[in-house]
């Protein structure tokens, strides 16, 4: 028995398809809220399956999540529950702390609680994976070698802070009660049913609606991008064989401006679905840049190389093709997420109506 929270998410429903395709006779039981960003037909196929389990269920709270720990018994909880948009961030901190923060700790407590009535053999293969990102470690330098697990923390954005602190009470909970705790520490996801308030589907989305395609300053940030089943894989290693206590950052070993990322998604549909007059990369529109944005992430993915013996399928070029395919081919699953409120959001966090520069 396994007990994912926040599994209608992005990577969360990425992680579930693929753990029940490897182990069918595993139970999960996933935990989410359904906020905005929690889509239960992420998971539609899984509508049948005798071994997934949903419930809607807010990790804040503490009765509730306590009662599902003594009713499911799981061997282990992989955490990806959170609020994890920076621009929403910005706009409303309160919700990111109360999630990210206060969630992490009921969380936290009910399975302390849990795991404290285990017998000993189930105490010592009890885990609790919390996935964290590589915002905490705050900005690099053009010219800085990428973050490694003993990069200093230097959160810029309420949403970074917030996912700090939650990796700071995981550690608590392990230097002082002993409970076997893992987190890893993720670049930028991409693919598959990613809800396109994120930069990639955004831009595929709009480009296809020919709809302005918000570029950022002058888009000359630099992510280090990860296709989500790379990132699901390395999960799954730091899960069966991580080392309790221990950090791991999870890479991509594809460093891309924000600028060449949406030159590249313009191209490729271009390629696939030519625009009828012009090209997607005239829609391009440079927007003021956003409060405290961080120039450059990168990460150091050697520990889990070397340790677990995990390293990237996907290079940028054969995952942005694939995602690009998913969202053509899937056109139902955009519908259900492209609600009123949706394109209302859009508006106003991404005013494409200031001139560009």
């Amino acid at each position: 028995m396994l007990f994912v929270t926040g599994g209608a998410g992005f990577i969360g429903s990425n992680f579930i398809l693929e753990h029940l395709a490897l182990h069918p006779d595993e139970t999960i039981v996933n935990i989410d809220k359904l906020t905005y960003a929690g889509n239960p037909y992420n998971l539609a196929q899984l509508a049948h399956h005798p071994h997934y389990l949903f419930t809607q269920t807010d990790i804040c709270h503490g009765n509730d999540i306590a009662h599902l720990f003594a009713q499911h018994r799981p061997r282990a909880i992989v955490h990806f529950a959170a609020e994890s948009h920076v621009d929403r961030s910005i706009h409303s901190p309160g919700e990111f702390i109360r999630t990210n923060v206060n969630g992490t700790f009921t969380l936290l407590e009910a399975a302390h609680h849990y795991w404290s009535t285990l017998s000993a053999s189930e105490k010592t293969t009890f885990r609790f994976l919390h996935v964290s990102t590589d915002e905490v470690y705050g900005t690099l330098t053009p010219d800085d070698p990428p973050f490694t697990e003993t990069t200093p923390y230097a959160p810029n954005s309420p949403y970074s802070a917030s996912k700090a602190a939650s990796d700071h009470l995981v550690r608590s909970y392990f230097h002082t009660y002993g409970l076997p705790t893992l987190t890893t520490h993720c670049s930028n996801n991409y693919g598959p049913l990613h809800f396109p308030e994120k930069l990639i589907p955004l831009v595929i989305l709009n480009a296809l609606a020919h709809q302005p395609l918000p570029v950022y300053g002058d888009g000359q940030q630099i992510r280090d991008w990860l296709y989500v089943t790379d990132h699901c894989a390395a999960i799954r290693a730091v899960l069966a064989q991580g080392r309790i206590g221990e950090t791991y950052n999870i890479g991509g070993h594809n460093e891309k401006t924000n600028l060449d990322v949406v030159h590249t998604v313009c191209d490729i549909l271009q390629m696939i679905k030519p625009k009828a007059q012009g090209h997607y990369r005239d829609l391009i529109t440079y927007v003021k840049d956003r409060p405290g944005h961080d120039r450059r992430y990168a990460i150091n993915a050697d520990k889990i190389a070397n340790a677990l013996g995990w390293t990237p399928v996907e290079t940028f070029d054969t995952g942005i093709k694939k995602t690009v395919h998913w969202y053509l081919d899937n056109p139902e699953w955009v519908d259900t997420v492209r609600s009123g409120a949706y394109l209302k959001w859009i508006e106003q966090h991404y005013n494409t109506s200031e001139e560009g520069r």
